[in-house]
C-alpha cells in the first residue's frame, strides 16, 4: 500500500506510539490528523509531524475530542473529511490503562477502559466507514495490546477492553477484506510511553516479579515501524519483535497448558511479596 497522499487520522496522536506512527506516516508522504484531549500536547505533537513530512503540500492538522464519546469521534471524523477528505487509513491508537488487583478495582474503571480503548475504537471506525466503503478502499489500524490475547495478572478491566478490541478487529478483517478493505491489529509490547510509566508505578508489585529482567521495553518508533510493514504488506497480525511475535505464537499453541504456566508464575511472584491474596487485599483495606 502507498501512503503518499492518503489522509491517516491517528487517535491518540500527541504521545508514544500514536505520536510515532504520525510521524512516520508523515515521513510516507500522507497527510496526517492528530486526535487527542490535550490540546498543549496535541499541538506540540503536530509540530513534530509537520517537521517529519516528506514535503510541505502534505496538509497535517490536529483536533481536540474524545474518542470516548461517540459524537465527538464521528465530529472529528467528518471535520476531516470537510476540510481534506475522508481517511483512508485510521490508527485506532489512543488507550488508558488502570491496573490494580480485579477485587480492589472499582467497577468505574472497567467501564471507562471499555469506553476509551474499545469503543473509541469503533466510534471512530464506524465514522469512516462509509466513506471506504463507497470507495472500496482504506486501511484500519486497532492498537492491541499482549493483554490483548494473553490474561495477565493484575489487569482484569484492562485485559478485558483490550480481548474486546482484538474481537472487534477479527470480525471487522471478516467482514471488510473482501470489499477491497484492510484491517490489521497490532500487539505491541511494553513501550516506553507516558502510559507505561504510570502502568509502572500503579500495578500490583507481582507483576513485575512475574517479568523479570527477561521482557525488553520497546520504543514507540521500534512499534511504528512495525505497523508502517504492516499497513505496507497489508498485514493482519502485527507483533512487534521477535519476543512478542513468539509469544503471540506459543499462546495459540499452547492451549491449556499458557495456564498452567501462568498459575506457577502467579504463585511464585505471590510468594516473593509475602502475602496472599486475600491477607493482601484486608490489610490494603485496613490501611
Amino acid at each position: 500500500m502507498d501512503i503518499r497522499d492518503r489522509v491517516a487520522l491517528v487517535t491518540g496522536g500527541s504521545s508514544g506510539i500514536g505520536l510515532a506512527t504520525a510521524k512516520l506516516l508523515a515521513a510516507g508522504g500522507a497527510h496526517v490528523w492528530l486526535v487527542a484531549r490535550d490540546e498543549t500536547r496535541l499541538y506540540a505533537a503536530l509540530a513534530e509531524v509537520n517537521a517529519a513530512r516528506r514535503t510541505t503540500l502534505q496538509y497535517c492538522d490536529a483536533l481536540a475530542a474524545d474518542i470516548s464519546d461517540a459524537d465527538e469521534a464521528t465530529a472529528a471524523v467528518r471535520r476531516v473529511a470537510t476540510i481534506v477528505d475522508s481517511p483512508s487509513i485510521i490508527v485506532n491508537s489512543a488507550g488508558i490503562v488502570l491496573p490494580g488487583y480485579v477485587e480492589e478495582l472499582d467497577p468505574a474503571a472497567f467501564r471507562r477502559q471499555i469506553e476509551v480503548n474499545y469503543l473509541g475504537a469503533v466510534y471512530v471506525t464506524q465514522a469512516a466507514l462509509p466513506a471506504m466503503l463507497k470507495r472500496r478502499a482504506g486501511h484500519i489500524v486497532n492498537i492491541c495490546s499482549v493483554a490483548g490475547f494473553l490474561g495477565m495478572f493484575g489487569y482484569s478491566a484492562y485485559g478485558a477492553s483490550k480481548y474486546a478490541l482484538r474481537g472487534y478487529s477479527e470480525a471487522l478483517r471478516a467482514e471488510l477484506r473482501p470489499r477491497g478493505i484492510d484491517v490489521s491489529v497490532a500487539f505491541p509490547p511494553d513501550t516506553a510511553t507516558p502510559q507505561l510509566a504510570y502502568d509502572k508505578a500503579a500495578r500490583p508489585p507481582e507483576v513485575d516479579i512475574m517479568l523479570g529482567r527477561k521482557v525488553s521495553t520497546k520504543s514507540p518508533e521500534f512499534v511504528a515501524r512495525a505497523i508502517l510493514d504492516g499497513i505496507a504488506h497489508r498485514r493482519y497480525i502485527i507483533t512487534p519483535g521477535l519476543d512478542t511475535a513468539v509469544l503471540y505464537w506459543l499462546s495459540g499453541l499452547a492451549g491449556p497448558l499458557q495456564y498452567r504456566i501462568m498459575d506457577r508464575l502467579v504463585a511464585h511472584a505471590l510468594r516473593q511479596t509475602g502475602h496472599d491474596r486475600i491477607t493482601h487485599a484486608q490489610e490494603r483495606a485496613q490501611a
